[in-house]
């Protein structure tokens, strides 16, 4: 189920290579993202993407995966979602 709209996405050669090396599929953090599970954020950031959700304002989600860190960033109006390694933010 998804609770917001992605828009186009798009990711950072960076996020993209950390995926195939990783054997990481992207889809399946897009899927976490749009479903509410942001994962690894505090419950105060949490708590600001119901509110982002419920106000169009932008949504972060971040992973921890193999040392790294991915973001999934959904801009306040739905136009877009970038996969991006935090270095890259």
């Amino acid at each position: 189920m998804s609770l917001f709209d992605l828009g186009q996405i798009v990711a950072t050669p960076g996020s993209l290579a950390f995926c195939e090396r990783h054997s990481v599929n992207p889809l399946l953090l897009l899927g976490r993202h749009m479903g509410g599970d942001f994962g690894d954020l505090d419950a105060s950031d949490v708590q600001a993407n119901v509110h982002a959700i419920q106000h169009d304002e932008r949504i972060l989600s971040a992973y921890k995966l193999y040392g790294e860190k991915l973001y999934v960033i959904t801009e306040w109006d739905r136009s877009a979602t970038t996969l991006l390694l935090a270095s890259e933010y």
